[in-house]
């Protein structure tokens, strides 16, 4: 799932307990995440995501939106110029759903990232924006993803501050220097302005934009 809430809602996303719990939410928020939570907070990370990938040179090759929610990575993706064919994945249907009116997906998967991934083709590419996060995914997904790329795949993902450290994500990254080059990192703002009026509590999060290479 992308991103988390707005209005008082990302205290709850932030503090899911389990499948059942992000499923319910994200069933209840799916018609209303794009207005009421990325228009309302300014939520800027898939467009940060979206370049940082394209900054590292578009794959000759189809990409994975991991966490694709309601595909707003995907649409900065077009938006920025990326023409390639696009998957996405993610847990919940109803989030999926939504994505689907927007044009921007070549196929869509239901399915839990941080479970083994059967998934039809090995990818060039990997983005994902908002789903490495408190509450929601942490690196356990790494190797679940990886499996679905191809040797030299891109993969930017990005990781909420608030979890990197306590989540493990730098030992996991070291732990897998076999699989993935040395990472090059970002930090950025999740949020514009309008966050501090929408979500005083989270306007200034930040995350880190990770930009991984499978080795061969």
């Amino acid at each position: 799932m992308a991103g988390g809430a707005g209005q008082g809602g990302l205290a709850g996303a932030y503090a899911l307990d389990g499948q059942d719990a992000c499923l319910r939410l994200y069933a209840d928020w799916a018609q209303s995440y794009d207005a009421g939570f990325a228009a309302a907070m300014e939520y800027r990370l898939p467009a940060h995501v979206a370049a940082a990938f394209l900054a590292a040179g578009p794959p000759a090759g189809p990409v994975l939106d991991v966490g694709a929610g309601t595909g707003l990575c995907a649409a900065a993706l077009r938006a920025q110029g990326f023409a390639g064919p696009i998957d996405g994945v993610d847990l919940s249907q109803e989030m999926l759903d939504v994505a689907a009116t927007k044009g921007v997906y070549r196929a869509l998967y239901r399915a839990d990232v941080t479970r083994p991934l059967n998934l039809p083709e090995g990818y060039a590419g990997v983005v994902s924006a908002g789903t490495f996060t408190s509450g929601h995914v942490g690196p356990e997904a790494l190797d679940p993803i990886l499996d679905c790329t191809r040797p030299g795949a891109c993969l930017v993902l990005s990781v909420n501050l608030r979890v990197w450290e306590g989540g493990g994500f730098a030992d996991a990254l070291a732990a897998r220097a076999d699989r993935i080059e040395a990472p090059q990192m970002i930090d950025v703002a999740i949020y514009g302005p309008a966050a501090a009026q929408a979500d005083p509590a989270h306007a200034a999060d930040r995350a880190r934009i990770l930009i991984l290479r499978r080795r061969g």
